[in-house]
């Protein structure tokens, strides 16, 4: 499971030395999209909580919906773009939708009204990853995938720290309300969409194996599923992230200083995907992603532990790291094991373990923190991170083809 395997030799810009022009134009578009993103997304749960009322098991339905509803098209559209062979349209459609519906959380009177706007975004989510993904895989050189992944998740998590920032700027310094930041999201929003329309470019036209149109039963490899199996039961103990800035809440981080805390997370998740990414490529991407889920097992045992809110600050730090070592290198792993012809849907059911996984995880913990306590939630978290490092360690080296 550590070597990549080579490009698609049909594909001309996969030969060249570099990453190219789509990596880049894709990286941009995800910073522009994650800033509008971000000026929300850390401020929902104490809009929900102290706005509209909403509990922790409330909370992780909605992101659990949410993430499952995504993941669910994310099979769909990778499916689709292997068959029809074109990637762009859809990468470009998901995020037109994402951008026009996410603002209007700003008139949401009710969670139930959040929980139907946050299925949206993610729908349009659900539409883009997957042909984005293979998009990316399409572009490049097998040997540069994980730094290629890393390139595009830096932006991604660059766009993240600086939503923050705005937010906590217009909040604090310009004294606007909730409704008002998530209403001014749609600005970065608009230029994602013009960025995506004009900067990504199409790949040439993929062959199938024996001229045959992929489908969704065609043969993966059981590399491929095993790989599935052992990402799935990782992802039942990664619930959402919006539990850590409860948590830090909780440890006495003042609500105004989420942003910040959130922004801090995201610097340093960005600063590291290029450099975890990059490691992938030269150390094996299985080895990288071990390392990266023991970090992030750790973190959720000292966030069990915490007792001061100093200690918030540098656990969030410390798992932004959990991100550098995982984010690029499972993407450039699936790329590595999925069939070059159904590299979309490789990528589809890749993020589909993710998603069905999403909601009971989620609500699982959101449960576990209401009834047993936030220490149990997380220690919960920390065994399933131990459990798949194990099982990863275990899984087969050979290639599947």
């Amino acid at each position: 499971m550590d070597e990549p395997r080579s490009a698609n030799p049909a594909s001309a810009q996969a030969t060249r030395p570099g990453l190219g022009r789509n990596v880049y134009a894709l990286a941009l578009v995800s910073f522009l999209n994650d800033m509008s993103s971000e000026m929300i997304y850390p401020l929902l749960p104490v809009f929900l909580t102290t706005v509209l009322g909403a509990n922790a098991g409330f909370i992780g339905a909605i992101e659990g919906a949410a993430e499952s509803t995504a993941s669910l098209l994310k099979l769909a559209s990778g499916w689709w773009s292997d068959r029809v062979q074109r990637r762009k349209p859809l990468v470009v459609a998901g995020y037109v939708l994402a951008c026009i519906v996410r603002p209007l959380v700003a008139v949401a009177q009710s969670a139930s009204e959040v929980l139907f706007i946050r299925v949206f975004d993610r729908v349009g989510k659900g539409i883009r990853n997957a042909p984005r993904d293979a998009l990316i895989a399409d572009s490049i050189a097998a040997n540069v995938r994980g730094r290629a992944f890393g390139v595009r998740n830096a932006a991604d998590n660059a766009g993240a720290l600086i939503g923050p920032l705005i937010a906590f700027a217009l909040l604090g310094w310009a004294d606007l309300s909730l409704r008002t930041v998530f209403w001014l999201s749609a600005i970065p929003g608009a230029i994602t969409i013009v960025a995506a329309i004009f900067g990504i470019r199409e790949v040439a036209k993929r062959s199938a194996a024996g001229g045959q149109k992929p489908n969704l039963q065609a043969h993966m490899g059981g590399r491929f599923w095993a790989l599935l199996v052992v990402i799935f039961i990782f992802t039942l103990g990664n619930s959402t992230d919006a539990f850590l800035l409860l948590r830090a809440k909780e440890l006495g981080v003042p609500v105004a200083l989420a942003p910040i805390l959130w922004a801090l997370l995201n610097f340093v998740k960005s600063a590291a995907n290029v450099p975890g990414g990059a490691l992938s490529d030269r150390i094996g991407r299985k080895r990288t992603l071990v390392a990266g889920w023991l970090v992030y097992a750790a973190v959720y045992l000292l966030f069990a532990r915490a007792t001061e809110s100093w200690q918030a600050w540098v656990l969030f730090a410390t798992y932004g790291i959990y991100f550098g070592l995982t984010e690029g290198t499972q993407q450039a792993l699936i790329a590595d094991v999925a069939p070059t012809d159904r590299r979309g849907a490789g990528f589809g059911w890749y993020y589909l373990a993710i998603g069905v996984g999403a909601l009971p995880a989620s609500v699982i913990f959101g449960l576990l923190w209401d009834r047993l306590g936030s220490a149990t939630a997380f220690i919960f978290g920390a065994g399933l991170a131990l459990a798949a490092s194990f099982g990863l360690l275990l899984t087969s080296n050979r290639s599947t083809r």
